[in-house]
Order: C-alpha cells, then structure tokens, then sequence
C-alpha cells in the first residue's frame, strides 16, 4: 500500500508477513457549503477497492470508474510520515466529486511510527511514538490525541463528513519488542479514542502478521482503559479477494468489519490509463445492499428462472404465477393495461406483440426467454460491478436467469459473487470481455435478448 521504491527494501527485510502500508496527504482546504453536504464514507459496502501513493487525476478516476472493477479507493489525508506529502490532484473538489460519482473512499493517516520501525522517520521532522513507559506510555498517548487532532482537521478540510471512517496506518515493525509493541498499541488505542470523541469512526490498517496480530493480542488480554478500532484493514498479499487471513480468527473485526489488502504493488491498466496500485476487498458497514421493492401491489417477479410463455390451448398451460410477473412488468414497463392474473388472454396477447414489434423481436403470442432478458433491460442501463445496489441489479439478475444456462444468480438486488460469476458466463457465451461488470455492451446484449 505504499510508496513502493522506497518500502521495497523494507518488505524484504521484515518478510512477507510484514507489509508496509499507507502514504498519506495533506493538502487542506476549508469545507465549502456544497462538501458539508457529502455522503459518509465509506458507508456500507461490499466489493473491490485500490489504494495508490499519489490521489489520481480526474480524468484517471472517470476511466477506472468506467472501466475497473474497483469501487473504493484509498486517499491520504494525513501524517507527516507519509510518502507522498505533496498530492498533486487531491483537494475538497476532489473528495466531493469523486462521493458524486459513486467513489467510496478509505481516508488513511501515516503519522508517528512504531519506535522500533527501522524505516522511520522518515524525514528529519517525523517523529517516532515514544517507546517510554512513564504512565502507561502516556507520552505515547498524547502523540495519538495529537495525531487524531490533526487527521479530523484533515477530514473537516477536504469535506470528509462525520461518521466517516478514518484509517490509521501503522507500518509492520517487530511485535517481540515489548515496549515498541505496547507504545505503539497504546499510540493507536488513544487515536482510537479521540477519533471517535470527534464524531468519526476509528480504523486500523496495518500488516495481518504485525500490527494486527499485536491489537488481536491486546484484545485477548483486554487491558483497562484501552480503546479498539472498529474496523480493520489487514494487509495480507495472499492473493485471494476475501477478508479472512491466518494471522487472526474470522469472529475478530467481522460482520462486515473488514478490508484486506491482498495484492501488493503492481500495476494495472483500465480504459488506457495505468496506475501502479494495491488491490483490497472492501467489506465494511452493513455490507452493500439494496432496499426492498415492491410491483404491483406485492406481485412477485423475482425467480430463479423465466420459462416461455403461450395462450391456453397451446402444447401447454402456462404457470399463472409468471404470467401474473409479465403482466406486472409489462404495465410498468410496456403499457399493458389489463388485469394483473394468472391468464394469458387475448389483452396479454396485444402487449406482447406491441412488446416485440417495438423491440425488434419476432412477432408471435409466445413469450420467450429472450423477451423476458428485454423486458428487464428495458429501463435505464448503469454501469454495475461488484458492490453495486439495487433494484437495476436485480433487473440484471432476473435478465441472467433468463437463459437456459446452468449459472443462476439469487435476486438480492446486490451484485455478489454469485451474480458476477453468471454474468461473466454470460458474456464469455456472446464472446465479449469476461469482465463481470454489467457496460453498456452487456445491457445492449439483454435488450436484444442476445
């Protein structure tokens, strides 16, 4: 997560258990009226995020927002510790747009350092926690009030609202060194604390095999007077986009209490622009989900799949309780003026010819599969990817179970790991990008009932 020329020679001397983190940023402005009005960030949310030293220009971010996977990025507010002190993009316009478009945000602070770090300071004016033990560390613990007095005036800066989560970036360092573990523990339990008093929530970001094995200690001896952070941020580069790690167990920081990072630095292309980057999954608040919807009254049209459909009298009788689903959508969607039953009747008939004349499909009385994937495309067609919310996710996930494929996605109105493996099958059977991102080319397939 890190400055990474600099960190590189580091990671190789602590191994790769102990992964440097965060850079962070200090271009501070006064909140204007219109960022008093931004969203909490992170919020809930459930999906992929990436961190890089130097915040991205905004032509960068509009690309990877269209192009990426990613939904959530790291910024770094503050620290005199952190590797890119001077940020050439980020500012109070730029937290506010990027909350605009629907950019979580993860706001990092590299202050002091663990007093054992041998990569800190830094520079000349960044100071070590101090490892003296006088009163509990108490000289410790006024650096972390200090440290969390300067990250909220960061915050308050760049518009970044109350309730929003502010991570602290405590680098690897030797947890067998007792007084630089326990001075760095007590440093981050009183940022912890005074975070929190301030309105915001108190994070922890620091390397699975270091710092958070030493808080996961602190919690098991569960010490007076110590303050814990919410969340955690647990840098593990094993490769794999979950939360879980070997280094602690899954009842610590869960239920939607985690990010991890789990690929360290590289590079990535998306819609030609390049970053060198961290890769993290994203797990906080209540998880991404979507509010409940009804149609029609409470009619169901969610299923596990969407079979043809044909007037009695045809080789078969159609399941009233689709026929009741189509009827539903097409008056919302189609015009279909007529009772909401189970009948597939002469006015049923009439829209679904007006439905398929008006949509380029084949004139008949039957209701196909392929009608079903335009009729659930028929509405506005966002740009969806992991961590997307709501009722067009849903629209895209009743389109996917519109097929005779085996992959089926449960209709929650969140794009999970289940919707995003059908939908990649989908798109590898029409030979597009296997992306798992619902694009513009993905609604034009379903509107087409490709």
């Amino acid at each position: 997560m890190g400055d990474y020329t600099r960190f590189r020679h580091v990671r190789r001397a602590l191994g790769a258990g102990v992964i440097s983190g965060a850079i962070a940023v200090a271009g501070l402005t006064a909140p204007s009226p219109a960022a008093a009005a931004n969203p909490v960030t992170p919020g809930s949310f459930t999906g992929f995020g990436f961190d890089q030293c130097d915040a991205p220009s905004q032509a960068a971010m509009d690309r990877w927002r269209k192009h990426s996977k990613f939904g959530a990025v790291g910024i770094y507010i503050s620290g005199r510790s952190r590797g890119c002190r001077n940020q050439t993009h980020l500012s109070a316009a730029w937290v506010r747009t990027q909350l605009a478009r629907g950019w979580r945000l993860l706001p990092i602070t590299l202050g002091p350092q663990a007093s054992c770090n041998p990569s800190f300071p830094r520079y000349r004016d960044d100071p070590r926690i101090s490892a003296r033990t006088t009163n509990q560390y108490a000289a410790a613990k006024r650096q972390g009030i200090s440290q969390a007095n300067a990250t909220v005036d960061a915050a308050k800066r760049y518009g970044l609202r109350a309730g929003s989560t502010m991570f602290y970036d405590l680098e690897g360092f030797d947890i067998g060194n007792k007084r630089c573990r326990e001075s760095a523990m007590w440093f981050v339990s009183a940022w912890n604390y005074r975070i929190k008093k301030l309105g915001y929530r108190p994070a922890l970001y620091s390397s699975a095999a270091s710092g958070i094995k030493a808080m996961y200690d602190v919690w098991k001896a569960h010490p007076r007077g110590f303050t814990y952070p919410a969340d955690a941020w647990i840098a593990d580069w094993d490769g794999r986009a979950n939360t879980s790690t070997k280094h602690i167990p899954d009842w610590v920081w869960n239920n939607h209490r985690r990010v991890k990072q789990y690929r360290g630095p590289h590079k990535e292309t998306h819609g030609g622009v390049t970053i060198e980057i961290d890769s993290n999954y994203v797990d906080l608040g209540r998880g991404s989900s979507a509010r409940t919807v009804t149609h029609c009254g409470g009619v169901p049209v969610s299923f596990t799949g969407y079979p043809d459909l044909a007037p009695r009298g045809s080789s078969y009788t159609p399941s009233p309780v689709y026929v009741k689903a189509l009827k539903c959508m097409l008056r919302e969607r189609g015009g279909f003026r007529g009772a909401i039953d189970g009948t597939y009747g002469p006015g049923l008939v009439k829209s679904v010819n007006d439905w398929q004349r008006s949509h380029g499909l084949t004139v008949r009385k039957t209701w196909t599969m392929a009608a079903w994937k335009t009729l659930w495309a028929a509405n506005s067609r966002p740009l969806l990817k992991r961590g997307s919310a709501g009722e067009r996710v849903r629209d895209l996930q009743r389109a996917l179970n519109s097929t005779s494929a085996p992959e089926r996605a449960k209709v929650t109105g969140v794009l999970d790991w289940n919707t995003h493996v059908a939908l990649v099958a989908y798109q590898k059977r029409l030979g597009r990008t296997a992306h798992g991102m619902a694009t513009e080319v993905t609604w034009f397939d379903l509107a087409h009932g490709r």
